[in-house]
């Protein structure tokens, strides 16, 4: 993987996994270098989910008034 001096963004390393996907399914990639990229794109899938769970905790929580975090609850159907 590239060096990473800064986080990539989320739109950033999903854009590098889906092109480490098509060289893949391509099937053209010799095995040693097929092997790096699934590693890669693993690692990629990891960092991904990560972001998408932290996301998923900022929207599950509003601001109140006063600045405070507070869980936000969905009305009961």
């Amino acid at each position: 993987m590239e060096e990473e001096t800064k986080k990539k963004s989320f739109e950033e390393n999903i854009t590098e996994l889906e092109k480490i996907v098509k060289n893949l399914e391509a099937g053209s990639v010799p095995l040693e270098q097929a092997i790096e990229l699934f590693t890669e794109g693993m690692q990629l899938a990891k960092m991904c989910g990560d972001d998408l769970n932290n996301a998923t905790e900022k929207v599950n929580k509003i601001l109140t008034e006063n600045g405070e975090l507070q869980e936000f609850e969905t009305p009961a159907e």
